[in-house]
């Protein structure tokens, strides 16, 4: 087979796509699958599969697309003219919030972890470009931000909002997640995904079969706190799943050069972009994990690329 992106490949998904409706808010753009080449797959007996969700949407794509699409739902449904968020200088979710609120008509709010920078980082200038407007706060604040009284106040100060927590992860996201893993079929042994807060892991765990391996690779150092965060928001009893915690490359916005020259490769030789906060660190986690021969001969890998392409 040919590198590169195939149109229209489905993983066998005649029993997971009955039922499932793509109506949302935002235009949705089904999405390919890339097989990665690599000599190092043939040693090891292995396939590597892209679902290159990034392609989704231009500007809320990858797993933010799903983690909005209920929230968006519901905050039309109750009638809110303003969307409220939290996020760091980096946040996918920032960025793909401010988007999902210039497309659709909202008002947007960011509460950003930490003093302002000048000039903004690409992620923020486009969120103040799209009309959010952002609220910066300490860190010690920051830790407020599910503290009903912390809440409040916000409420004070800006009015009415539908607020939506930090990464967008709450009840609503996880539902989207879920519905999203439903229409992967079942064609793979592996599943592999970045994780910031839990959610997109939770709800790919509630939407696939047992018999699929599912590894979390946390961005974040000292990622293994989330285990806990993610078993709040699954719904079934399941332990077909782990945490990776060794490929955060110093902590959540942090790189190396060889993740870099990594990142880079991946673009010359496989025609795979990523970036250095969320898809960068998975991919080079999986690479090492193949190296190291964690994936038993004869297994397919499917790799979901969550996005987040403007930290590239």
């Amino acid at each position: 087979m040919t590198e590169g992106v195939r149109k229209n490949l489905t993983l066998n998904p005649q029993k997971r796509t009955q039922g499932i409706i793509f109506e949302a808010l935002l235009e949705y753009k089904q999405t390919p699958i890339q097989e990665i080449h690599d000599p190092l797959f043939d040693m090891a007996g292995v396939r590597m599969l892209v679902k290159r969700e990034d392609l989704n949407h231009p500007n809320v794509s990858g797993n933010k697309w799903w983690k909005l699409k209920y929230n968006l739902e519901e905050a039309k449904k109750l009638g809110h003219k303003t969307l409220l968020t939290f996020g760091g200088a980096y946040s996918n979710h920032i960025f793909s919030t401010a988007a999902a609120a210039h497309e659709l008509g909202f008002e947007s709010i960011g509460i950003i972890r930490g003093e302002e920078i000048l000039p903004l980082n690409p992620t923020l200038t486009f969120a103040k470009r799209h009309g959010m407007e952002l609220k910066y706060i300490t860190r010690e604040a920051y830790r407020q931000k599910t503290n009903p009284d912390f809440i409040e106040s916000l409420h004070m100060e800006f009015g009415d909002f539908y607020l939506l927590p930090e990464g967008g992860t709450n009840a609503l996201a996880v539902k989207g997640t879920e519905e999203f893993a439903q229409t992967l079929g079942d064609g793979f042994d592996y599943l592999c995904c970045a994780v910031g807060t839990g959610g997109t892991l939770a709800g790919l765990i509630n939407g696939l079969d047992a018999s699929v391996e599912i590894l979390g690779f946390p961005v974040l150092k000292g990622g293994s706190f989330l285990q806990e965060e993610a078993e709040k928001l699954i719904r079934i009893e399941a332990k077909n799943w782990k945490l990776m915690t060794d490929y955060h490359f110093g902590g959540y916005g942090k790189t190396t050069s060889a993740l870099l020259e990594f990142i880079k490769d991946r673009l010359t030789k496989n025609n795979l972009p990523l970036e250095s906060v969320y898809t960068g660190k998975l991919v080079a986690g999986v690479y090492d994990l193949i190296e190291k021969g964690y994936f038993r001969r004869e297994a397919t890998i499917l790799v979901v690329h969550s996005g987040g392409l403007q930290n590239k």
